[in-house]
This record gives C-alpha cells, sequence and structure tokens, in this order.
C-alpha cells in the first residue's frame, strides 16, 4: 500500500473525539500512517495482525475496528479479516471499517467487503475528517445483529428467541381456538461441510435462501425465523397435518431442485424438515426440541420427505425406545419365518378350497367358474409375455449422435463395504477406465460399519487420480441414502448410478448421453451377469437378466410408451435426480423412484446396448433373500403409486394400461396360479377321486400348451438379442428353459407370495446379498466388449 500524505490532517482542522479503535494489519508503513491519522483525530489506537483479532478484542474490547484491506506482499486480507471479526461473538456488533487501497478500492471489491460483512468502506485516501465522522456515526448507532432484532429488515425472517415468542403466544391460545396448527424446523444436511468450508456465517445465509423459497411458494407458512443453527423454524398455525405435510414436501422439491449461492460458491442442499403438531404441546421449548429430533432422522434419509416427530426418535431418552422396536422388530421376523412355508398355502389353498365346497352345497359351482377365469388369466399373461418379445423387436433405437457437446458427467457408486470389500477396487478400476471425452468424476458413496483395510486402499487410488471421490456415509443405512448424499455433491450435468459389482462398458456415459441430449431424462442400460460360469443359480440368472434388459424392458418401453429405472446401470439427469431423490423406506427404492419421476413427467428410455456387467448370487439362499426383497418392493411401489397413476391426467390410456399390468396384475398372478390347487381337489372331491377326472380335455390341454409356450417364445428371444458373449452359450438357454419351466417360475411365485406375506406382518428387513470376487477363469470367459450397435 501506498503512503499518502493526504491522510495526515492538521491537529487543528479535526474536532477532539473519544473511543478505542483496534486497527488491524500487517506492520509497515501502511499501519503506521492509519494509527497516527486514528490518533491525532482523537481516537485511543491498539494493533492486532490479521489472525490475533479475536485475543486483542478479547483482552482489551475496543469501540471499533478499523482493518487495512491489503497484506505486505501486495495480497489483498480484507475478507480474511473479516471472517476473523464476526466469527467471534464478541467481534459480532462490533463496527468495522475497511480501508482499501486505491487500486483495489474498485465497486465489485467494495461490495464484496460490505457482502461479507463490513460495515463501511473508505478509500486509502480519502480525507481523514471523513474516517473520523463515520467512526463516529458508527460509534453512536452501533449496529445490532440480526438475530437481536425481532425481525430481520431484509429477509422479514424472526430471531430464535422472537420466533419462541410467536411461538408461546400461539400455544397459549385455547386449544379450541387453534384448531390444529404445526411447527416444523428445516436443517440442512450439508451444513457442517458447507461451516467448515466457507465460515459459521453460512449459517443465516442458508436459512435466508431457504426462507426465499418458503416466501416465493406461498401458501401455509404463517411466520418464519432462524435459529443459530441456520435452521429455519416455521409456524403454521390453523393447518391440518396432511396439508402440513403437503406443503413441506413441496417446500423440499423445491429447495432440493434449486441452486443456490451461499457465500459465493455455487451449491445445492439437501432440506431435512422435522414436524410436530402444535396440538401436543403447551410450551415451546418441548416443541421445538422434538421438531429438532425429528430433523436429525430426516438428515439420515436425505430424501426430501417431511419427518413427524415420534417419541423414539428423542435424543434425550432414546435406548428405551430404540430397544422396543427392535425387540417388536424381532418378534415380526421370527412370526414371519415361522408362518411363511404354511400361511401362503392355508391362504391360497385351504382358504379357497372350503369356500369351493361350501358354495357348492349351496348351489353354486364357483370351482367351475373360478377354473375359467384362472384359466383366462393364464392364458392373458402368456399373450402378455409373447407381445413384449415382439416388440422388443422394434424397441426405439439409441439417437446416432448427441444433440450437444459432451458435459462433465459423474457415476456414483453406492457401497456398502463390509460386502463389497472383495470387489470394489477392481470395480473403481474400472470406471478409472471408462472412455468419456469431457470431464467424469467417480463417487463412491459408502458407509462402514467400522473401519476396513480396503479404505486405505482406496484413499491412495483417490491420491493417485483426483477423477475418484471418496464419500463416506455416516449412519447411512441403505443403498438410497448413499446416493442422497452423494447426489449434492456430484458436479456432472448427469449422473450414472451403480452398485458396487458393476462393471460398465468403457463407451456407456457416451451412450447414456446420446438419449439424454436428445430429450430424455433418465435411460436404463442392459445388467449382464458376469459370473455365470460360478454355479448353476448364477448361469440361471444370467439368462433372466437377458430375459428382462433384452428382451421384457425394451417390450414394454416400446408397448406402453414409458420406460422403468432398473437400480442400477441407469442414467438420470442431475437435476431430476436431486428433486427426486430415493427414499430408503422402499425395498425397491428404483422402482419408486421412476413412478415419481414418472408423475413428474420424466421420459425414461432403454438401452440394451448400454452395457454394464455384475454379480450374481451363486446361491439358493442368497437368491431367495435377493428376489424377497424385490418382490416385496413391488408391492409397496403397487401400494404407493397404482390407484394415483390410474386417476392421474399425466397418464395416457395406453401409459395406464402398462401401470396396470406393471403394478397391478403382476401381483395377483402369483396367486392366480396357486388356484390350479384348489380347483382341482374340488373338482377331486366332486368326482369321488383324482383318477375319476378327465384330463384330456381339449381347451385344457390347449390352454396349457399356449401358456408353457410363452416360456419357450421368450427364452429363444432372449438368445437372439443376448450380449454376444452370452449368445455364444446356448447350452445355457436350454437349460434355463427346463430348469424355469419346472422349477424357477414357481420358485419365483413362492418368494412373491411371501413377499405379500411379509409386508402385511411389517416385516421389512434387508437382508445384504452377498458378493465375491469374480474367479479368473470366469472373467476371461466374458473378458470381450459386448456391446451391440
Amino acid at each position: 500500500m501506498s503512503v499518502t500524505p493526504v491522510l495526515i490532517p492538521h491537529p487543528s482542522e479535526t474536532p477532539p473525539t473519544s473511543g478505542h479503535v483496534l486497527a488491524v494489519g500487517s506492520p509497515g508503513p501502511s499501519r503506521e500512517l492509519l494509527t497516527r491519522t486514528l490518533r491525532l483525530t482523537g481516537y485511543e489506537v491498539t494493533h492486532a495482525v490479521p489472525g490475533d483479532v479475536h485475543r486483542q478484542v478479547r483482552q482489551a474490547p475496543p469501540d471499533a475496528i478499523v482493518a487495512l484491506d491489503d497484506g505486505p506482499d501486495g495480497r489483498r486480507q480484507g475478507l480474511d479479516v473479516i471472517r476473523e471479526v464476526r466469527a467471534d461473538p464478541a467481534g459480532q456488533a462490533l463496527p468495522l471499517l475497511m480501508v482499501t487501497a486505491a487500486r483495489a478500492h474498485a465497486p465489485g471489491a467494495v461490495a464484496d467487503l460490505l457482502r461479507h460483512g463490513a460495515d463501511d468502506c473508505l478509500p486509502e485516501a480519502c480525507d481523514p475528517r471523513e474516517l473520523s465522522a463515520r467512526i463516529a456515526a458508527k460509534l453512536h448507532r452501533v449496529p445490532v445483529p440480526v438475530e437481536n432484532l425481532l425481525r430481520d429488515p431484509r429477509t422479514g425472517l424472526y430471531s430464535g428467541p422472537h420466533f419462541m415468542d410467536e411461538l408461546d403466544r400461539e400455544l397459549s391460545r385455547p386449544s379450541a381456538a387453534r384448531r390444529g396448527g404445526v411447527l416444523a424446523v428445516v436443517g440442512v444436511a450439508e451444513m457442517a461441510a458447507l461451516e467448515t468450508r466457507l465460515g459459521p456465517r453460512v449459517r443465516r445465509e442458508v436459512a435466508e435462501r431457504l426462507a426465499g423459497v418458503a416466501e416465493r411458494l406461498g401458501g401455509v407458512c404463517d411466520r418464519l425465523g432462524w435459529d443459530e443453527a441456520g435452521q429455519l423454524l416455521v409456524l403454521m398455525p390453523g393447518v391440518d397435518e396432511e396439508t402440513a405435510t403437503r406443503s413441506l414436501r413441496e417446500f423440499a422439491v423445491s429447495v432440493a431442485g434449486t441452486r443456490f449461492v451461499v457465500a459465493d460458491e455455487n451449491v445445492r442442499l439437501t432440506p431435512a424438515v422435522g414436524w410436530t403438531p402444535l396440538a401436543e404441546y403447551a410450551d415451546h421449548a418441548r416443541a421445538a426440541e422434538d421438531a429438532r429430533d425429528a430433523v436429525s432422522e430426516a438428515v439420515r434419509h436425505r430424501d426430501l420427505r417431511p419427518v413427524r416427530y415420534e417419541p423414539w426418535m428423542r435424543t434425550s431418552a432414546p435406548h428405551g425406545h430404540r430397544r422396543a422396536r427392535a425387540g417388536l422388530r424381532a418378534l415380526v421376523t421370527w412370526a414371519t419365518r415361522l408362518l411363511s412355508p404354511v400361511l401362503p398355502l392355508v391362504l391360497g389353498v385351504g382358504v379357497p378350497f372350503l369356500l369351493y365346497q361350501q358354495a357348492y352345497e349351496l348351489g353354486w359351482d364357483a370351482a367351475g367358474f373360478a377354473y375359467w377365469v384362472v384359466v383366462a388369466g393364464l392364458v392373458l399373461s402368456a399373450l402378455l409375455i409373447m407381445l413384449e418379445c415382439l416388440f422388443s423387436l422394434d424397441a426405439t433405437p439409441r439417437p446416432d449422435r448427441p444433440g450437444q457437446p459432451y458435459p462433465p458427467a459423474s457415476a456414483v457408486i453406492a457401497a456398502y463395504l463390509p460386502n463389497e470389500a472383495a470387489t470394489i477396487v477392481d470395480t473403481v478400476e474400472s470406471f478409472l477406465r471408462l472412455d468419456y471425452p469431457a470431464d467424469l468424476e467417480i463417487v463412491l458413496a459408502y458407509n462402514t460399519p467400522h473401519p476396513l483395510p480396503v479404505e486405505d486402499t482406496l484413499r491412495e487410488m483417490a491420491a493417485r487420480d483426483p477423477r475418484l471421490v471418496l464419500l463416506p456415509v455416516a449412519g447411512s443405512t441403505s443403498k438410497a441414502q448413499n446416493i442422497n448424499a452423494a447426489v449434492t455433491r456430484v458436479h456432472g450435468e448427469f449422473v450414472g448410478i451403480f452398485d458396487a459389482d458393476h462393471h460398465p462398458a468403457p463407451n456407456a456415459f457416451r451412450h447414456a448421453w446420446d438419449w439424454l441430449s436428445n430429450g430424455y431424462d433418465v435411460v436404463q442400460g442392459h445388467c449382464v451377469i458376469r459370473n455365470g460360469d460360478s454355479s448353476w443359480v448364477a448361469r440361471t440368472v444370467g439368462v433372466e437378466f437377458e430375459t428382462i434388459y433384452a428382451v421384457s424392458h425394451p417390450g414394454r418401453t416400446r408397448m406402453y410408451g414409458f420406460g422403468v429405472f432398473g437400480g442400477s446401470n441407469g442414467f438420470w439427469r442431475t437435476d431430476l435426480l436431486a428433486r427426486t431423490r430415493m427414499h430408503g423406506s422402499m425395498l425397491t427404492e428404483d422402482i419408486d423412484s421412476t413412478m415419481r419421476a414418472l408423475n413428474e413427467g420424466a421420459r425414461i428410455a432403454m438401452d440394451r446396448t448400454l452395457i454394464s456387467r455384475e454379480l450374481a448370487p451363486t446361491l439358493l439362499r442368497p437368491l431367495w433373500n435377493q428376489r424377497s426383497r424385490w418382490a416385496q418392493g413391488w408391492l409397496q411401489v403397487s401400494l404407493r403409486h397404482l390407484w394415483g397413476a390410474l386417476r392421474s391426467p399425466v397418464y395416457s390410456r395406453r401409459q395406464k394400461t402398462g401401470l396396470f399390468v406393471l403394478l397391478g396384475w403382476r401381483e395377483v398372478q402369483p396367486w392366480l396360479t396357486l388356484q390350479i390347487l384348489p380347483i382341482l381337489a374340488h373338482a377331486a372331491w366332486r368326482a369321488g377321486g383324482a383318477d375319476r377326472l378327465d384330463w384330456a380335455v381339449p381347451v385344457c390341454l390347449t390352454a396349457a400348451a399356449f401358456t408353457m409356450s410363452a416360456g419357450v417364445v421368450q427364452a429363444a428371444f432372449a438368445w437372439r438379442l443376448a450380449v454376444p458373449e452370452l449368445r455364444r452359450r446356448k447350452a445355457w438357454f436350454w437349460r434355463y428353459l427346463f430348469v424355469s419351466t419346472f422349477f424357477y417360475t414357481h420358485f419365483k411365485n413362492m418368494v412373491a407370495r411371501q413377499a405379500h406375506l411379509k409386508e402385511a406382518l411389517a416385516d421389512r428387513q434387508w437382508r445384504v446379498t452377498p458378493r465375491a470376487a469374480v474367479p479368473d477363469a470366469a472373467t476371461a470367459a466374458v473378458a470381450e466388449p459386448a456391446v451391440r450397435t
């Protein structure tokens, strides 16, 4: 900073003043000049260097602070000084004036200083009388921190204490006059990381950004405030719980879909909304504490759903409630396992048999009517399968070229490390070999209950390659929470989602952008099994995946006019995924996300040439657990979305037909196939024995032959459309045809029926599917590229 004689006044020109001023700056001519100017205008002056302001303020509290915005080497240090002063509670209300060098006194730089907390900003060459007058003006009208005002004059937010006064006034009204009402607290899952990076002032900025969204949406938010943690406080008097939940959900989705500027940084925020009804409280302290406990639960899930407070969430006494919940869950699991082999047969065979028998004695042949219903249902199912096969031949082709230049992209690998330790390093290495012409970051979002040696290896890989970002998600219990944590941290315009055993083809991200840049919002790729040589179970799943991803998904997409996201090897526009998130309470969070995205009008494509290879279960028990979770998850999605989708104006008749088949008919079919047993048992009872039945009824034989032929047709189409390395394994398809006809189809129906029972008993425990490294021989068998364009 240059030395400017104009700053030194003649004593007779300046009226005497009084006060203690702390002059902040590096030792040198500039600070000495500022000191002499202040002393000549009547101020007592002490000094502090940047970094030592906190100690000086505590040791000898000044009346005002004047800081130089220039270091000894010409580096601007004003913003650092402002952060240091305002981070100290003792410095938050002190007048802070910045003196800038002439070359740094540009309008943009001055605005920057004022925006970050300076009360005034003067050029170094200003008149000493002006400097003295500005200090005196600040001393006569000491700035009051926003939190000490009733309301922020700029944003209209109540400070924390005054908001609680408003809440007390609401709670003091007679219960009959209140008519409902809700208190909501909105936290931000990224707050700790933002504060670490940008300082404590981001708390108020974040609360202001959230309030701006709430005010823009309008609705039932009556009074808004903020607390010291940066949480938004929302008072909603006279509102019923359903309306409050709907408004808070709309608010959360709007926040998640907005990019905010916080402390001059562009960020995406995850609102965590906790709420509680006012009718249950007499004072604000317990209501606010309970709403904040609900916020902690919402932060854990990061799925944008407002969380209503429940007693087990209470942080002050959690153990008893949570032990009781764990005990109840264990009891339900035990009861389900005890009843699961018997109850489906009782409900699906025993009860219908008794009903048919009673109806027959009353003179109505209900079994005969049911027989034709079942036959018609099975024929219809077979016909739908065959139509899907035919439509799969005419699947929409991938666009020839991208509609826009390749943007930055992100891959998110969701992993539970204890289960993935044997495969995760190979998976990450396969991602680092991807061929993408723009920036590609690979985010490994993982949870682990304890440190693992593989984490050291991953950290070494991240140190070598900056594209790899390690994101531990503390407290996570699901894949959904890992993805929700990652989506606000990614920088790509679109995101590929993968499980920890997936190895995408080198061109996967380029092919995904071909779809997304041409009007689609999500594209689901083709998942291929890469460990088929491991066991007959893996081979069966390998062929089954071809029937799903090469035939059924493309065929249904073409037939009904919408696609389905299948959980992995799916690519989303980042903004859509940020608004949609995944709900960890859903066992198939991917299908639930599909439905919520479709409800917004999203377009989902299916591309069987967009390949990723994964591991299949190698034993029957893990396969049972995996398919049980899938079946129960589909049921949850059906119960949540089917009725609303059929009434929604968003979908065409064709799409509603597809949704009914996908979410309705698939839940009926496992029980429909079981009805053959009570019908035949009743027919044998009527005839006096099974040997007296006529089994050679032409219509029945024709229907059975047509039904069984659907499996043959589907297997043939799967072989025709399979990736090359599996298409060469013709024996696998023949074995699948045999195993599927006489075992696997019935196995999956049994799984579906048990899943219905588990959902009815509220047994929603997630049993992890074990992963293991692929043997070298199996890896070699599928090593060559398998993308067909």
